[in-house]
């Protein structure tokens, strides 16, 4: 039988890329986004493309309706990825921006995931792969609300992981570094709409840093194309007994190291350079 796997956030990058690569490979793959201009752009690829908006439950139901009404009630596997960024400093941060923030990348992955068991306990089996970051277990400068939703969604993961024990729902983390997608280049009209920049006492330290990175774009030279997390996706979802997380790009590999080995004024002291 054809193996059924629900994706988020396909309009490009990750989820664009991880569709691709699961229908390459035997999947039948629910391809959902956000916008329903980028769900056409699918469909004419020959996806099933749900329109899915984290941020508006209504819509997040009515895709999983959709998915289980086209596959007779079963669904293989789950693959959390949309997700957003507002980069700025704390202080600047307002919190309806930081609201917003978790509003898509925590508590969207959590209705979505929740709904998504049922038909998975249901039929006794399951997978669900949270794409993570290494900012899920690290902090960096100027990226707080992402920081802050990706620790907490690791946090949702690795509890969902132990209380799933024995049901055959196997929920994984997938924790990416630098991969080449366009997170920076969305993340701009956030910052512009919620970032007042110019009136902070940072202002120099933007001018100096973040507003190059956002606007110039110079690709760090860790930086994997998307690929590399779909190879990680393919392993966590085909491999008899997958491991509890998948750690993708040498960024991330060395911030679990420094972790581990490094006292934390050190560490921070690392990555306080960004």
């Amino acid at each position: 039988m054809t193996r059924s796997i629900l994706i988020t956030g396909c309009s490009s990058g990750i989820g664009l890329d991880a569709a691709r690569g699961l229908r390459d490979a035997g999947w039948r793959v629910f391809a959902s986004c956000r916008a329903e201009a980028d769900c056409a752009a699918r469909r004419a690829e020959g996806f099933d493309a749900p329109r899915l908006d984290y941020a508006d439950a209504d819509s997040i139901d009515a895709a999983l309706s959709e998915v289980l009404d086209a596959t007779g009630g079963t669904l293989d596997a789950l693959f959390n990825n949309g997700a957003f960024a507002c980069p700025g400093a704390v202080e600047d941060l307002p919190t309806d921006a930081l609201r917003a923030v978790f509003e898509a990348n925590v508590f969207g992955w959590h209705h979505l995931t929740r709904a998504a068991i049922v038909p998975m306990r249901r039929q006794g089996r399951g997978r669900i792969v949270q794409c993570s970051s290494v900012l899920g277990f690290v902090p960096m400068p100027w990226r707080a609300a992402y920081v802050a939703s990706k620790h907490a969604l690791e946090g949702l993961t690795d509890t969902l992981r132990l209380e799933m024990r024995g049901t055959g729902i196997d929920v994984i983390s997938i924790q990416p570094g630098p991969i080449a997608t366009r997170i920076r280049a969305n993340s701009i009209p956030h910052f512009e709409r919620w970032i007042d920049w110019r009136a902070s006492p940072r202002r120099a330290q933007y001018e100096a840093t973040l507003l190059r990175r956002l606007y110039e774009g110079a690709p760090d030279r860790f930086q994997l194309p998307a690929s590399a997390v779909t190879r990680r996706l393919v392993e966590a979802l085909e491999t008899p007994r997958p491991r509890d997380r998948y750690r993708v790009t040498t960024p991330t590999r060395l911030a679990a190291l420094g972790r581990r080995v490094l006292p934390g004024r050190m560490l921070h002291a690392l990555l306080a350079r960004g």
